[in-house]
C-alpha cells in the first residue's frame, strides 16, 4: 500500500517552514498535540470507570497511547505513514467531556436544552484543536490529521472500510456539520480508516481485564464463541486481531476476515451487557447527572450575567481572545470549558460552586 505523502498535507493557515526543522507536516502535527493542553488532560479522563480508586484502571491517556501503538505496528506493515496514524490516534479522543460517555451524554442533553445543537465528542475535538488551543489561535493541525480525528468511531462496528476522498478544508467543514448530526462519514486517508478500525482492537480487551480486576465480571464469563477464537486475555485478542487485519486488508481497504469479525461482535455485545451497561458500573451516574445539570445551569448564568469573578472567566474565557468569545453563544462557551475539564478538575468546580466553606 502506498501511505498519505507528507507533502500533500494541507493547513487552514500556509505556514513558512523553518530552515532547519527536521520533521515533515504530520510529524510536527504529532508534536502539537502531544504538547497541547487538551493531550495533558487525557492523564485525569475517564475511559469506562470512574470513582473507583483503583490504581490499576485504565484512563484516557493509556487508551490513545494503546492505540496510536497498535495502529502504528499495523501501518508500517502496511507501508501507511506513521506519524501521520500517530497523530490522529493520540488526537482521536480530545473531545471528550469528565466521566466519559456517561459525561458525553449528560452534557449532550444539556447543550440541546440551551439550544446549540447536540455535543459529539469527535466534533468537540476539532472545536478544541483548531478554536480554543494556544489562546483561542488553535493548534492549526493538518486537514489530514484533523480528517482523521473528526472521523474516529471506536462505538460502532465495521467489518470493513475505505477512504472517501477530501480535498479541501471546505470538505472537512461540511462532514463536520454531518458528524452534528450523529452520522461518520470514512476518513480520507487509509491512516485515518486505521485508526478508526483499531480504535475497538486498544480498548475491547484491556476494558474486560479492567473489569475483572475490579470484579464486574470473571473470565470464565467471556462468551466461548469469542474466546475460541479470539483468545481470553488483552494480549491474545489484540494479537488475533491484528493478525486477522495485516492478512485480509488490502490495496485501498481496512478489513477483517467474517469469521473474525463476527467473534469480535460477540465480544463487543459481552461488553455492553455486562460492562458498559452494568448496573454495578453506574452507581454514582445519577449523582454525576445532577452535577453537571447544577454546573451547566449556573455558568451558564455566569457568563450572561457578565460575572468576571466566576471560575469560567477565570480559568478559561480569561485565557482566550476576544475573537473567540464574539464567535460564540454563552452555551457553547460552558459546553467548550466543561469539555476541557478534567474528572477531577470538574469534581473541583462544583464544589466550589455547591459546596460551602465552614469555619473550623
Amino acid at each position: 500500500m502506498n501511505g498519505t505523502h507528507p507533502t500533500k498535507a494541507l493547513r487552514r493557515r500556509v505556514e513558512k517552514s523553518g530552515k532547519w526543522d527536521m520533521r515533515d507536516a504530520f510529524s510536527i502535527d504529532v508534536d502539537r498535540i502531544l504538547h497541547s493542553q487538551a493531550y495533558t488532560s487525557y492523564i485525569d479522563k475517564t475511559q469506562v470507570f470512574y470513582l473507583v480508586g483503583h490504581q490499576g484502571i485504565s484512563h484516557r491517556v493509556i487508551h490513545v497511547q494503546l492505540l496510536s501503538r497498535i495502529a502504528r505496528t499495523i501501518g508500517r506493515r502496511l507501508g501507511l505513514n506513521d506519524d501521520l496514524i500517530e497523530a490522529i490516534a493520540i488526537g482521536h479522543d480530545i473531545g471528550h467531556p469528565p466521566f466519559g460517555h456517561d459525561g458525553e451524554r449528560y452534557l449532550d442533553e444539556l447543550c440541546i436544552l440551551a439550544g446549540i445543537g447536540p455535543f459529539r465528542h469527535n466534533v468537540q475535538a476539532i472545536q478544541a484543536l483548531e478554536r480554543i488551543e494556544k489562546c483561542g489561535k488553535g493548534l492549526n493541525l493538518t486537514l489530514q490529521v484533523l480528517d482523521g480525528i473528526l472521523c474516529h468511531n471506536g462505538e460502532n462496528s465495521e467489518q470493513s472500510i475505505q477512504p472517501e476522498p477530501a480535498y479541501t478544508f471546505a470538505d472537512l467543514d461540511e462532514k463536520i456539520e454531518i458528524a452534528r448530526l450523529g452520522k461518520m462519514p470514512p476518513p480520507m486517508t487509509m491512516e485515518g480508516c486505521l485508526v478508526r478500525i483499531v480504535d475497538t482492537v486498544s480498548y475491547i480487551g484491556r476494558d474486560i481485564e479492567d473489569a475483572i480486576s475490579l470484579g464486574i465480571i470473571a473470565r470464565s464469563h467471556i462468551p466461548k464463541e469469542a474466546s475460541s477464537l479470539l483468545g481470553d486475555t488483552n494480549g491474545k485478542i489484540v494479537y488475533a486481531l491484528v493478525e486477522d487485519l495485516l492478512k485480509h486488508s488490502t490495496e485501498g481497504r481496512i478489513a477483517y476476515s467474517s469469521k473474525v469479525f463476527g467473534a469480535l461482535e460477540s465480544l463487543r455485545r459481552f461488553n455492553y451487557e455486562n460492562i458498559y451497561l452494568n448496573p454495578k458500573v453506574k452507581t454514582e451516574s445519577s449523582k454525576i447527572r445532577t452535577m453537571y445539570n447544577l454546573v451547566f445551569q449556573r455558568l451558564l448564568e455566569d457568563v450572561m450575567e457578565k460575572r468576571t469573578a466566576s471560575v469560567i472567566s477565570a480559568r478559561f474565557l480569561g485565557r482566550l481572545d476576544a475573537c473567540y468569545r464574539e464567535r460564540h453563544l454563552p452555551g457553547e462557551l460552558v459546553r467548550d470549558f466543561i469539555a476541557s475539564l478534567t474528572d477531577t478538575a470538574f469534581l473541583r468546580v462544583f464544589n466550589e460552586l455547591f459546596v460551602p466553606d465552614f469555619f473550623e
